[in-house]
């Protein structure tokens, strides 16, 4: 019988009636808001929002407030959310909120936000059962003096059962979509355009979607799906743990997003098993995906998944490593046209400073790199590199050039030599030098060289003013070794089974199959049924001969196997 009365009880809980005053569905315009683009609607949403959640903390029921179309104009402060309040729109295009702060350029003016810095929020105190849907946040009338990381569009920390979805957010000062610590929560057809505008490429936030992690312990259960992230300030979408004390959590997946011209397209700075899949990095202006210590705990991902993505054609490197201790699986991707490395694990100075164990490169396609397709700059133990296709690449070939003169013009994206007669992209991925100046070429032809924004979102290339017509200008020799594989770090107990490394090219830039130089080594390991053959000079190059383990059945060019 006792059973039986809880149940019941539950039952009529779950059943209670709204709250008086507070009704459970609000079309904005009935209640103080006016969508006419000049008057200020934030003290009318601010107060509704309060009305709403003070229901849902009465009797447990979530609200929502539909603005119809129009344009909500949110001026001077931010709104601070509550628990069960949803804000739903008409649709990106029909439904926009213009942030501005020109009466009170101290304040950030997020749309929404709840911290734990300005609100106390924590696992106690924390936002639950909120839906962002259906509307547009435009933050190009929010200015600063000074670069604030809560200038955002929402900034929301300490959620559990969040959704935002079909939302479009552009060109706030800080990030786009700056949420920390969600729970349960998803993230679903985002799109983030130009956000970070303010930061200068290195100060905190600055994303399109960054996402702070490691409040709520050793799991926090979000996906990221479906959703772009184009010219952002620093990262297009990235993962942070937040203290370095917390252990980095696990339960993050990242699904069929694409992320274009930003600095940074996806990074891992922080999470635990993270999950990378379907997606497209292309066009970022430093690495496509990155996973390091660069982040605010310099704490590096670990433990994470890359597969079935296609990064192409980013200034730097496509995937960069630096000071995670491992494990990470890099499986099934396809890897090209990046204007340096393909594949890079380097040492950044900060963060894990150990040997990276248990890497695993499989089955990936690697072509059209600037320089090796995979480079090894940092210790690394226990590595897999297992069936790998990496072809064509060392594609940054070009010697060593200048000019000056009637011959050499310069626009806010590129320069003309006519008297140049350049490799076609041979030199893409260098910095070009003029005078004090400088650059990163994009790509070439014989006689133009495209060169990249100087941030994401720029119209130009340049720092300053456009050189004068005639001003000379100075390219760097490429390397003169470019391989599919080199080692120039130590890399003990490795496997490098199965691969095929080879330029088919009719003018062969792929130099070496592998290349273990005067500073790498190999110590015990595995490196057999790989075919080097086929490159511009040899299939194998050891400066420094390998060590112990087993070197059997390589077809190379020369009397190697």
């Amino acid at each position: 019988m006792a059973v039986a009365n809880e149940l019941l009880l539950n039952s009529v809980r779950v059943r209670r009636p709204a709250s008086a005053g507070a009704p459970l569905y609000c079309d904005a315009l009935e209640y103080g808001l006016t969508g006419d683009g000049s008057t200020n609607d934030q003290p009318a949403l601010a107060a509704l929002v309060d009305r709403l959640g003070a229901g849902y903390a009465s009797d447990g029921r979530a609200r929502v407030i539909y603005c119809p179309p129009g344009i909500y104009s949110i001026r001077d402060a931010g709104t601070v959310w509550r628990s069960g309040v949803s804000l739903i729109g008409a649709g990106p295009a029909a439904t926009r909120f213009m942030l501005s702060n020109e009466g009170n350029r101290a304040d950030p003016t997020p749309l929404a936000f709840w911290t734990t810095v300005q609100h106390g929020a924590d696992r106690d105190r924390h936002i639950a059962d909120c839906t962002f849907a259906d509307f547009q946040i435009d933050g190009s009338g929010v200015a600063m003096a000074e670069y604030n990381y809560l200038a955002k569009g929402l900034g929301i920390q300490y959620m559990v059962r969040g959704i935002f979805r079909n939302l479009y957010i552009h060109h706030t000062a800080a990030t786009g979509l700056g949420c920390d610590f969600l729970q349960d929560s998803l993230i679903d057809g985002v799109v983030v355009v130009g956000c970070g505008r303010l930061d200068n490429g290195e100060q905190m936030g600055g994303a399109g979607i960054g996402i702070g992690i490691g409040g709520w312990g050793t799991v926090e259960r979000l996906t990221i799906t479906n959703s772009t992230a184009l010219a952002n300030g620093t990262n297009g979408i990235f993962l942070e743990l937040q203290k370095d004390y917390w252990p980095p959590p696990r339960g993050y997946r990242i699904i069929g997003c694409h992320s274009q011209g930003n600095r940074f397209g996806i990074s891992d700075w922080g999470a635990d098993g993270l999950i990378v899949s379907a997606c497209t990095m292309t066009g970022n202006l430093e690495t496509g995906f990155d996973v390091s210590a660069q982040g605010t705990s310099s704490v590096a991902g670990r433990g994470g998944l890359l597969t079935d993505c296609v990064i192409d054609g980013n200034m730097c490197d496509g995937v960069s490593i630096g000071n995670s201790p491992g494990p990470y699986t890099v499986r099934g991707n396809r890897i090209s046209g990046n204007g340096r490395h393909g594949y890079h694990s380097h040492d950044l100075g900060r963060g894990y400073r150990g040997s990276v164990r248990d890497v695993v490169i499989e089955s990936n396609e690697f072509w059209g790199n600037g320089l090796d397709a995979i480079r090894i700059d940092h210790q690394m133990t226990d590595a897999v590199l297992l069936n790998n296709r990496i072809r064509n690449n060392g594609r940054q070939y070009g010697e060593g050039t200048g000019g000056t003169g009637d011959a050499v013009h310069y626009s806010e994206r590129c320069l003309v030599d006519r008297s140049a007669d350049w490799p076609h992209d041979g030199h893409r991925g260098k910095v070009l030098r003029v005078g004090k100046a400088v650059a990163m070429v994009a790509s070439n032809t014989g006689d133009e060289l495209t060169l990249a924004p100087v941030r994401p979102d720029a119209f130009t290339a340049w720092s300053g003013d456009v050189p004068p017509p005639g001003c000379g200008y100075e390219l760097a020799a490429a390397p003169k070794l470019r391989a599919g594989i080199t080692i120039d770090a130590p890399f003990d107990s490795a496997t490098i089974r199965g691969n095929r490394v080879w330029d088919n090219h009719d003018n062969p830039t792929q130099t070496h199959g592998l290349w273990i130089t005067e500073r790498g080594s190999c110590v015990d390991c595995r490196v057999e049924d790989n075919d080097l053959a086929g490159n511009a000079d040899e299939g194998m190059r050891l400066d420094t001969p390998p060590v112990g383990g087993r070197w059997r059945d390589n077809h190379v060019d020369s009397d190697w196997s």
